[in-house]
């Protein structure tokens, strides 16, 4: 029920509801003018055509992930709700979404003409092509003046330095581009230099990549002899040249490595197999020696062997059995004295161990004593040799004054002009030379 009176604000939210519930989410074109960013993050600015223009409001959230920079005068298309803003009865457009003007049509021309493709079998997984292993050559499509095309070199240079590169160039982008890189592609198979062969190109608009979304282009990657990879882009970049390519790489410099994936791992492979046939070699040459050295052991006849192994046994069985016996009875003879000798020797313990704990006692208390005068004496000396060292002399201002020779100078006599000496403080040395002498 609407009462017979409303307040400003209650018309005002009645008028929102109803546009709110009337207009759903819808797309709108047009030009930006009056483009004003606020600190918040917001985006306010028209949205006009020849006859007419309404108020857009696009909040920060939304306007962060726009992947251009919003200028006057673009033209857009905008994903938007109509609503009022209720504090000052203004109609406006709250923006969702943005994209350029024109690129509606290229995804609806895109999506026409995967589906007829499709539906022509050009992405059938049968007739993918696989990749050779080691390639003999690598041909690339691109422009000479492509960021790609150094990513793409220095990738192969760096894993499979031997691999040699052709390039059949073609634009890969701007008017007449897509019947280049189609031309490019045919030429390269008809030629047969290379192995496999590479479409590259690095990342961009919708519409700098739309050269790979064209039908000659995909025709040509269907019906080129060789098999075919792109690496157009980015990883998120996706053409219709990707879905007719034998393989996709998402972008240029995995292209390099995919192609050159087979080399790359054979240098490893080679490495290890390497490592292993030395291993091998060398445990086979040390069994072999072993085996040489056990047969020429083993060239004595055996008989003869046998025999001579015998009297040698029997000679250390008699020399035994006698060392045997004549040391168990000298050793018996030697038992005998000691044990009577012990008996003769044999002390009485608890007389001595009573005088050794008393003498422990003394000796304890004269180590002291003598402990305490000696440490007495010796801080006396050094109280004495303190004030005696040179060193205190010296701390007072004083000096030891040395000749070339070392020796300590005593009088102006024992130097003459030019002489070099040497002048020794409580802290460091200095170097000079004589001028006079009084």
């Amino acid at each position: 029920m609407i009462p017979e009176v409303l307040t400003v604000s209650q018309l005002n939210r009645l008028a929102r509801e109803v546009l709110q519930q009337n207009f759903p989410l819808f797309w709108v074109s047009g030009e930006i003018s009056n483009l004003t960013r606020a600190t918040s993050g917001h985006v306010y600015f028209s949205l006009k055509d020849e006859s007419a223009q309404v108020r857009c409001v696009m909040f920060r959230n939304r306007a962060q992930v726009v992947p251009w920079r919003l200028e006057n005068g673009q033209q857009i298309e905008a994903q938007a709700l109509v609503t009022l803003y209720e504090a000052r009865g203004e109609f406006q457009l709250n923006i969702e979404g943005l994209r350029r003007a024109g690129i509606g049509a290229l995804y609806e021309a895109y999506a026409r003409l995967l589906e007829r493709l499709e539906r022509e079998g050009l992405f059938a997984a049968e007739r993918k092509r696989g990749l050779p292993r080691f390639p003999r050559c690598v041909g690339i499509v691109s422009s000479p003046q492509a960021a790609a095309l150094r990513d793409l070199v220095t990738t192969l240079r760096r894993r499979a330095p031997q691999l040699p590169v052709i390039l059949y160039p073609a634009p890969v982008q701007g008017d007449g581009a897509a019947e280049k890189i189609a031309a490019s592609i045919l030429t390269a198979g008809e030629r047969s230099e290379c192995d496999v062969l590479i479409v590259a190109r690095g990342g961009g608009s919708i519409e700098d990549l739309w050269a790979f979304n064209e039908e000659c282009v995909a025709r040509a990657i269907a019906a080129c002899s060789l098999p075919v990879i792109s690496g157009i882009g980015h990883e998120t970049d996706t053409t219709i040249a990707d879905f007719v390519a034998d393989r996709r790489a998402a972008t240029p410099t995995a292209a390099a490595e995919l192609v050159s994936a087979g080399w790359f791992a054979a240098t490893h492979e080679l490495a290890a197999l390497h490592l292993s046939l030395q291993q091998t070699m060398r445990v086979q040459l040390e069994a072999r020696m072993q085996r040489v050295d056990l047969i020429t052991h083993r060239l004595v006849h055996p008989g003869a062997r046998l025999m001579s192994n015998r009297h040698a046994l029997a000679h250390l069985k008699t020399r035994l059995a006698a060392a045997t016996a004549h040391r168990l009875r000298r050793e018996a003879i030697n038992l005998e004295r000691k044990q009577a000798r012990l008996r003769q020797a044999r002390p009485a313990l608890s007389p001595a161990i009573a005088t050794l704990a008393l003498l422990g006692q003394r000796l304890g208390a004269a180590t002291k004593r003598r402990l305490a005068t000696n440490h007495a004496r010796l801080a006396t000396v050094a109280a004495v040799l303190a004030q005696l060292s040179p060193m205190a002399t010296l701390q007072r201002g004083y000096s030891i004054v040395r000749d070339s020779h070392g020796k300590v100078v005593c009088a102006s006599h024992q130097l003459s002009p030019g002489d070099a000496i040497e002048l020794h403080f409580a802290q460091g040395q200095a170097h000079g030379h004589i001028d006079k002498t009084e």
